[in-house]
């Protein structure tokens, strides 16, 4: 159980199969980089509690499946999440239309006022990008999200990543913005263009 002073805070992470959700958990929670790392099966979780601004915060961390037969399990793990960070790969335009999905069914089924990151991720392939930086970051920027590029294997901006979403989070009492008429398209103060990859 969390001390009293602890926040917890539900993040489920949503995406195409091999944008490297697993790899980006993997690298924020245990600081480690695993080339040959499995498909997930239906969803794994990891924890790491995290100072941000003398706050205490505990990421309770559920990584999804991106296999379209696990589609229908999502729900299971969105449901009352604080945030979501939605994935894709910096070399495959395909990756960034399921986010596009992803996106339109939060809008759709999602907590009210859930704290989005948009984030491509193997920025250290730059020279083999399909998808370009700009158009990413207005899509995020519309639609009220913060905007990364991280590489997972490089570790570039992955904690920046969970450092944005804690910043951005309700005051404690509005977990999440869940009781809240909060609209997921509305601008917010994220999504303001940081983020980029240095790589």
């Amino acid at each position: 159980m969390a001390d009293a002073s602890t926040r917890d805070v539900k993040v489920v992470l949503l995406g195409d199969t091999g944008v490297g959700k697993s790899s980006i958990v993997r690298r924020f929670v245990t600081e480690a980089f695993d080339r040959y790392s499995e498909p997930t099966i239906g969803a794994s979780f990891m924890s790491k509690a995290m100072q941000v601004d003398g706050q205490s915060i505990k990421f309770q961390i559920w990584d999804t499946a991106g296999q379209e037969k696990y589609h229908s399990l999502a729900p299971m793990y969105y449901r009352g999440a604080a945030a979501a960070i939605l994935v894709y790969d910096i070399t495959r335009n395909g990756s960034f239309d399921t986010l596009r999905n992803w996106v339109k069914e939060l809008q759709t089924n999602g907590p009210a006022g859930i704290v989005l990151s948009v984030v491509g991720n193997k920025c250290d392939l730059a020279e083999q990008r399909a998808v370009p930086i700009a158009g990413a970051q207005e899509y995020a920027q519309d639609m009220g999200a913060e905007f990364f590029e991280t590489s997972a294997k490089a570790d570039t901006n992955v904690r920046d990543v969970f450092q944005g979403i804690a910043a951005r989070l309700p005051p404690p009492g509005g977990d999440g913005g869940r009781e809240e008429d909060v609209e997921l398209g509305a601008r917010s103060g994220g999504g303001d263009g940081k983020g980029g990859c240095p790589c």
